[in-house]
C-alpha cells in the first residue's frame, strides 16, 4: 500500500517535472526540509532531473541555494528560538536526548558534522538547529553548507545527466527495494544520532 502510494508520487512527479511551477515546489521543499520538514528534496530532484536532463544542473542549483537558505532559518531557530520552537522540532524527531551528548562532538568536529550532514541522508534540520544552539560561526556554517549540500545535489544531478536513462530503468525496476533502502538509511541516521 505504502509502496504504491510512493510509486504514484514518483510517477506524478515525473509527469509534472516539465510544469512551469515544478521549480517552485522544489525550491519550497529544499527550503523547509533544512529546518523542519521530514521529506528531503531528492524525492523531487531525482524524477525532475530524469524528466529533463538539460535542466538537471539547474535543479541541483535550486536545491543547493534554497537548502542553504532553509539551513539559515534552522540556524536562527536554534540560536534565537530553541526553547520556544526548536525544541519542538527536535522532540518531533525524538532526538532530544541526543542533543546534550551531541554538544561535545559538535564543539570538536562542528564543521565536519555540518559537511557530513549536508552530503548524507543524515537529518540536516537537526544539524542546522544544533549549529545555532551551539553558536557555530554563521559564516563558516553557510560556506560549509553550500559545499556539503552542493556536493550532494550536484552529484545526483551529474549522475542523472550522464546515466539518466539507465538510472531511470533501475529505479523503475527496483523501486520498492530502493525505497526501502532509502528509508533504512534515513532511519539509520536518526538512530545513530540518538545513540551516539
Amino acid at each position: 500500500m505504502a509502496m504504491n502510494f510512493l510509486r504514484n508520487i514518483y510517477n506524478w512527479t515525473l509527469k509534472k517535472a516539465e510544469n512551469k511551477n515544478s521549480k517552485w515546489y522544489l525550491s519550497l521543499i529544499a527550503f523547509v526540509e533544512s529546518s523542519f520538514f521530514p521529506i528531503p528534496p531528492d524525492i523531487l530532484l531525482i524524477p525532475m532531473a530524469l524528466a529533463s536532463k538539460a535542466r538537471a544542473l539547474f535543479y541541483a542549483f535550486i536545491c543547493t541555494i534554497f537548502s542553504v537558505f532553509g539551513g539559515i532559518l534552522g540556524y536562527a531557530i536554534g540560536y534565537y528560538f530553541y526553547n520556544s520552537v526548536g525544541i519542538y522540532i527536535v522532540e518531533f524527531y525524538h532526538l532530544e536526548n541526543s542533543f546534550s551528548v551531541f554538544e561535545n562532538y559538535y564543539k570538536e568536529f562542528g564543521i565536519l558534522i555540518v559537511l557530513g550532514a549536508g552530503i548524507t541522508p543524515f537529518p540536516y534540520k537537526f544539524i542546522t538547529i544544533a549549529s545555532g544552539v551551539f553558536g557555530l560561526n554563521i559564516f563558516l556554517f553557510i560556506i560549509i553548507s553550500v559545499i556539503g549540500r552542493g556536493l550532494r545535489f550536484y552529484l545526483i544531478a551529474i549522475l542523472l545527466y550522464f546515466f539518466g536513462e539507465k538510472i531511470k530503468l533501475i529505479i523503475d525496476k527496483y523501486f520498492n527495494i530502493l525505497t526501502i533502502v532509502f528509508f533504512i538509511l534515513l532511519l539509520g541516521s536518526v538512530f545513530i544520532i540518538r545513540f551516539i
